[in-house]
């Protein structure tokens, strides 16, 4: 038997949205970065990209475990010196990018190669109810079990 590996002509993307309302970041982020990557398509193939698309809404509205709200942290640079900057989980939640935090647990889950970039670009988070994506009919993905 021999082993089977997708070729472009065979990836089939599909669109699907979302709502992370009420959802434990980390439980969503893996089920997300599972979807970007393929692996839940039989014919998953390690180094071709045969991930779906993903739409995450209500971003602002993601919860927490325990005490990482006020614990966790998130660095930035200005790439001057002295230019380096931190803001907790609860902070950037309720500040003008909250979509950042959802971005940066799923980026950290994806490989970090030139394939992971482009599994990345499939992702698009908002902070609200609305996105601009309704043109490809994306499926509403519930991951309750």
């Amino acid at each position: 038997m021999k082993t089977y590996s997708a070729k472009p002509s065979d990836i089939k993307r599909e669109w699907f949205v979302v709502d992370a309302e009420d959802k434990v970041l980390g439980r969503l982020a893996t089920e997300v970065a599972i979807r970007l990557r393929g692996k839940h398509k039989p014919m998953f193939t390690p180094h071709m990209d045969c991930g779906d698309f993903i739409v995450i809404v209500n971003a602002d509205k993601v919860k927490l475990t325990a005490n990482k709200m006020d614990d966790k942290l998130y660095y930035r640079h200005s790439r001057y010196p002295g230019g380096l900057k931190s803001k907790t989980a609860r902070q950037e939640l309720e500040g003008a990018t909250p979509e950042r935090v959802i971005e940066s647990a799923i980026r950290g889950m994806l490989p970090k190669t030139k394939l992971g970039r482009d599994m990345y670009r499939k992702l698009k988070v908002y902070k609200g109810a609305e996105h601009p994506h309704s043109g490809q009919n994306p499926v509403a993905l519930s991951f309750d079990k």
